[in-house]
Formats: C-alpha cells, structure tokens, sequence
C-alpha cells in the first residue's frame, strides 16, 4: 500500500510541475515576468515565481518534501500557504489567464490612454 501511495506522489508532483511549466509560458505570453525551473529530468522539484508588478512576486515550490505559495510585496512577505491552500491559491493565479485579466502595468497603461 506504501510503495503504490509514493509512486502516486511522485507523479502528482510530477504533474504539478508540468503545470507550471505551461502557466509560466502562458503567463509569459500575456506579457508578467514568469519563470519556471526545474532541477535534472525527473520533473521532481519545481521553483516558480511570478511578478505581478509593482514589486509583487509569487514564489511556489513543490518537491517531495512539500508544496509552498509565498506572496511578497515590497520584499515582505505577505502570506505563505503549504499543501492543499498553496494549490488553491495557484488556481487563483490560473484564474488570471483563463480570465485574461492584464498585469497591474498594462491596466495602467490602458488607463492612462483612456
């Protein structure tokens, strides 16, 4: 029961970080500084990070060792979740594509040419 609920795991993280290799591009596309990184070829660990303008950043790591959403501003930490909330708050980033909603910069811009 133990070896099958590790491999069950490992290919959630596995496809967690395929996830947020391809919000990373998509939010690249849309115009936010994003990135996604990996270490080695077993898709295990991920860092992503994400500016939403105004020296707003989101951190997620996932690993086997666990899952974190960091939410900074100014270089101060704002909220941090782990597990289960982290991955709800991501959804709440997703949501900003699905939605097509512009980062803070463009919607300024936009604006200010009005």
């Amino acid at each position: 029961m133990f070896i099958r609920l590790a491999e069950q795991h490992r290919q959630f993280v596995q496809d967690l970080v395929m996830n947020l290799q391809a919000l990373a591009i998509v939010l690249e596309n849309r115009g936010y500084l994003a990135s996604c990184y990996t270490c080695g070829g077993q898709m295990n660990s991920a860092s992503f990070m994400v500016s939403l303008g105004d020296n707003h950043l989101i951190r997620f790591l996932v690993s086997d060792y666990g899952i974190t959403w960091t939410e900074m501003r100014d270089d101060r930490e704002l909220m941090k979740l782990e597990g289960a909330e982290a991955i709800s708050q991501l959804q709440e980033l997703a949501n900003l594509v699905k939605f097509q909603i512009q980062p803070a910069d463009s919607r300024q811009a936009i604006l200010h040419n009005a």
